[in-house]
């Protein structure tokens, strides 16, 4: 009986592989023929949850980074909201959001907001 040896026999899944590329199942891939990207680049472990948050064009912020630019998407849209109501409506809603923090501090840099003074902000507005 022959000896067998890693280089002797073809696994199932270079079987697989070989046979699949003989019937041309590999032929006009995306990218066939191209460089990888980022190959130049240094390792990164993360690189596969980067690469599909650019891809789905997600975004990620820590808590407190997240609700201040809640704030500030807040009071862009209060100034144009079509009227007041509309406007105390928008900042009511952030409040809620900033007090919860105040009470829990989310993880992140320190949050340094408070509520905001809806009444004085809307006669700004005006």
């Amino acid at each position: 009986m022959a000896r067998l040896t890693p280089s002797s026999y073809e696994s199932l899944v270079d079987r697989q592989i070989r046979e699949a590329a003989e019937r041309g199942e590999f032929d006009d891939l995306p990218g066939a023929g191209k460089p990888l990207p980022d190959l130049d680049q240094r390792y990164d472990a993360m690189w596969w949850v980067k690469d599909k948050m650019r891809r789905e064009r997600l975004s990620y912020l820590p808590p407190t980074l997240q609700l201040r630019k809640d704030v500030e998407d807040a009071l862009d849209a209060a100034a144009k909201a079509a009227s007041d109501q509309e406007a105390r409506r928008i900042l009511e809603a952030v409040n809620v959001k900033i007090r919860e923090a105040i009470r829990r501090p989310p993880e992140g840099p320190p949050l340094d907001l408070a509520p905001i003074d809806i009444d004085r902000r809307l006669a700004e507005l005006r």
